[in-house]
C-alpha cells in the first residue's frame, strides 16, 4: 500500500494521517485508493475502539488535487464523466464505512479544511479544530458540485439555509464560526491540538464501548427513522447493553461510589 495515508495503532486507538503535506494533503488518485483501503482495514479490526483522523504538515486537507484532475482534461467528456463518477463512487464507500463503523472517529483539523476535507471532517463523529483553521466548500470555484457526503452532512449539522450559503457562495470562515455552527466540538490553540485530541480519544477509550458505539448508531439513524422505529431501536439497544459486563460494572461502581472501570 502507498504511504499517502499512514496508519498507526496504539492499543485500541488508531491514527489515520493524510500524508501529502507538500500538496496540502489534497486528494490525488493514490490517496483516494489508500483512503478506501485504510477505512476498510480499520473497520474490520474489532480490537480498535477509536480512530483519530489528522493531516500531516500545516493543513488538514485542501480538497481534491487539481493538478491530478487536470491530467484528465484530454479525455472525451463522456469518458471523463464516467471515470470521475466511478472514482467518487469508490471514495464514497470509505465515507460510508467511517460513518457506519462502530469505532468512534475523531477529526483533528488545522490549517485548510476545504472541499472534500470539509465533507470528511463533517462525516466524523467528533471534531477538534485549531484556532487558526479555516473552512470553505470551494467546489463552486472549479465548477463542481460537492462530494464526500457534504450535501448529506452539512444540512443536518448547520441547517439547510446555512448549508446552502456554505456551498453556493464558497466563502471562507474561521474556527470560531465553525464552532458556533456546530461543525466542530472544540477549538483549541494550535499548540494544544494534539493533546486535546488525545484527551478526547482517551475519554472514548475509557468508556463502555458497546454503549458508545450503540449511541453512535442510534444517533446516525435517527434522522431517517420514524419516532416509533427509533424508540424500538433504543429499547433493543438498551436491552443489549444490560447484558454486558460494562453495565454490571457501571451499576456496581455507582453503588460503591467509585469510578467505573469498563472493559
Amino acid at each position: 500500500m502507498n504511504d499517502a495515508i499512514l496508519l498507526e495503532r496504539h492499543g485500541a486507538l488508531a491514527t489515520l494521517t493524510l500524508n501529502r503535506p507538500e500538496s496540502l494533503n489534497a486528494l490525488d488518485f493514490s490517496m483516494m485508493q489508500a483512503f478506501v483501503a485504510r477505512s476498510h482495514e480499520i473497520a474490520a479490526d474489532r480490537s480498535l475502539r477509536c480512530v483519530i483522523l489528522r493531516g500531516a504538515g500545516a493543513h488538514f486537507m485542501a480538497g481534491g488535487d487539481l493538478r491530478t484532475f487536470a491530467t484528465q482534461l484530454g479525455m472525451p467528456p463522456a469518458e471523463r464523466q464516467a471515470a470521475f463518477t466511478k472514482t467518487v463512487d469508490d471514495l464514497h464507500a470509505a465515507i460510508e464505512m467511517l460513518r457506519r463503523m462502530p469505532q468512534i472517529v475523531i477529526a483533528s483539523v488545522h490549517g485548510a479544511v476545504a472541499g472534500f476535507g470539509l465533507s470528511l471532517m463533517s462525516c466524523c463523529d467528533l471534531a477538534v479544530a485549531a484556532e487558526e483553521s479555516y473552512f470553505t466548500s470551494a467546489y463552486r470555484h472549479i465548477g463542481l458540485t460537492p462530494d464526500g457526503g457534504g450535501t448529506y452532512f452539512l444540512p443536518r449539522l448547520v441547517g439547510l439555509k446555512k448549508a446552502m450559503e456554505i456551498m453556493l457562495l464558497g466563502e471562507r470562515f474561521n474556527a470560531a464560526e465553525a464552532l458556533r455552527l456546530g461543525l466542530v466540538n472544540r477549538v483549541v490553540p494550535q499548540t494544544e491540538l494534539a493533546a486535546a485530541t488525545e484527551a478526547l480519544a482517551q475519554g472514548i477509550l475509557s468508556g463502555p464501548f458497546a454503549a458508545l458505539s450503540g449511541a453512535k448508531r442510534l444517533l446516525n439513524q435517527s434522522l431517517e427513522a420514524r419516532m416509533s422505529e427509533q424508540l424500538h431501536a433504543e429499547a433493543l439497544s438498551f436491552g443489549a447493553c444490560t447484558a454486558t459486563r460494562d453495565f454490571a460494572e457501571g451499576i456496581q461502581a455507582f453503588l460503591e461510589k467509585r469510578p467505573a472501570k469498563f472493559d
